[in-house]
């Protein structure tokens, strides 16, 4: 930061662009004194004299030095406004915090923020409130960093993960299994202390009790990630098929519009087509692919190609196969395909007699029934997505989910160490050896919840928010 903890801070705390309200945001211990500076109450109270957590018709002018000043002109006047003030430590930041709320214009905001800093306040640095909130111990490293997924949530699923890590129900866990950890590590280093006393801390198979206790939950938590991931960020999900069994009409239909093109010509389709859906909660985006066949075309040739990259980067893969038809040997290649990818089988034309025969598919409930024509059995597919994607252990609903590629990699140094330090233990190796990787477990989660923290990591976290939170 170019200043410190003691300078008081503000910025727009609302997006940019025109809206009915906009906020100009102050924090520090200083905030009123500035909005004494710039505001004055419609009753003509001083500022100082305001309650806590109280809301005040004010008008904001450029700055004066007595709230109380008659010769305060009205062509300096900026806007109408409310103004909120709340007293420390019952803020978002844990200091002072006042917040003007004015009309939403980029220029009356713009004029408002420049009137804070000319009464003695400086512009916020990217995620400062945030940071604050942190170093004064309102939130967690990790419940700040769900500030922001909060406010970059792209679905439901990503929303309710992220208001999760905001209540602090990672942090709950994470601490839950550092806790334990640390009280190893008191109990095996006072043994190491008294070894002449002959006084006995933690047996070798309560340590290994408590290593293993660990190791579940940060095991539990690492597991996790994959699914977080496509909670947080979208799930690629690609349509297979020959040509002309419906691909294209599927994909409109789950898009409800019409994006790629329909025609009862063969090969329609020659490049992947690309959009992004939420389904049950849950980002897609949907990839349509051109019909897998041997073929002489060129064109189409390089559509095949592009399919089967497509299918490789692929979170979950849609087999679609003509019910109304007998199957080919390209629908025999693809159905292949699902059996040893994550997939779910679409038979599509369900209102049409089936001449698929008996047997012909062993993936039991992964297949599904459906009429892109009608659109029986789309809800079915919805629903059969979210599932594949996001399992009940990982479901933003039911359990806590890891999103974020720093949680991901500190919990997975905390388990290796963890496995480490059991099979040391299990083998009778000294407890200075154990001790070790019980503090690299140990520090690996504190970075999580930020009891362990460096600068270059909290700038790296911090930089990536907008100024105004």
């Amino acid at each position: 930061m170019r200043g410190g903890l003691e300078d008081t801070i503000c910025a727009i705390a609302t997006p940019t662009g025109e809206g009915g309200v906009g906020i100009v945001r102050l924090s520090g211990s200083e905030a009123l004194s500035v909005a004494g500076r710039i505001a004055r109450l419609r009753s003509r109270k001083p500022l100082s004299s305001l309650s806590t957590h109280t809301v005040h018709l004010a008008e904001v002018f450029l700055p004066f030095e007595e709230v109380s000043a008659p010769e305060v002109r009205s062509r300096d006047r900026l806007d109408e406004a409310l103004l909120v003030y709340m007293r420390a430590p019952r803020s978002f930041t844990g200091e002072d915090v006042v917040e003007i709320q004015s009309h939403g214009g980029p220029v009356v905001l713009g004029l408002i923020c420049e009137a804070c800093i000319a009464a003695g306040a400086r512009m916020a640095e990217p995620g400062e409130f945030t940071k604050r909130a942190f170093l004064n111990g309102r939130l967690d490293l990790s419940q700040a960093e769900a500030v922001l997924d909060t406010i970059q949530a792209k679905s439901k699923a990503a929303l309710l993960a992220a208001q999760r890590q905001l209540r602090g129900e990672l942090s709950h866990e994470v601490e839950a299994a550092r806790s334990v950890l640390l009280m190893a590590m008191a109990q095996v280093e006072a043994g190491i202390d008294f070894v002449e006393e002959d006084m006995t801390f933690l047996s070798r198979e309560e340590l290994l009790g408590v290593l293993t206790k660990a190791w579940e939950i940060v095991h539990r938590l690492e597991a996790t990630r994959l699914e977080g991931k496509i909670v947080r960020d979208g799930a690629k999900v690609v349509i297979l098929g020959r040509p002309n069994v419906g691909k294209s009409s599927l994909m409109n239909r789950l898009l409800k519009e019409n994006r790629s093109i329909v025609t009862d010509v063969p090969g329609t389709t020659r490049d992947v087509i690309e959009e992004t859906v939420e389904l049950s909660g849950v980002v897609v985006r949907l990839v349509d692919t051109a019909g897998i066949r041997e073929t002489s075309d060129v064109v189409e040739q390089e559509g095949v190609k592009r399919t089967n990259a497509a299918r490789e980067s692929a979170d979950l893969i849609l087999v679609v196969v003509d019910g109304s038809d007998p199957l080919t040997s390209e629908d025999r290649e693809v159905l292949r395909l699902a059996k040893t990818e994550k997939s779910l089988v679409l038979v599509n034309k369900c209102d049409l007699p089936s001449k698929l025969g008996e047997g012909w598919c062993e993936l039991g409930e992964r297949v599904i029934c459906v009429s892109a024509k009608s659109g029986e059995g789309l809800d079915s597919v919805r629903e059969a997505i979210r599932r594949q994607l996001v399992s009940a252990g990982g479901d933003a609903h039911n359990a806590v989910v890891v999103t974020s590629v720093r949680h991901g990699a500190a919990l997975r140094r905390a388990a290796e160490a963890l496995k480490h330090s059991i099979e040391s233990a299990k083998e009778g190796f000294p407890c200075e050896v154990i001790t070790v990787d019980l503090r690299e477990a140990a520090d690996a989660l504190g970075e999580i919840t930020g009891s362990i923290s460096s600068d270059d990591v909290l700038e790296r976290i911090f930089s990536s928010f907008c100024i105004g939170k």
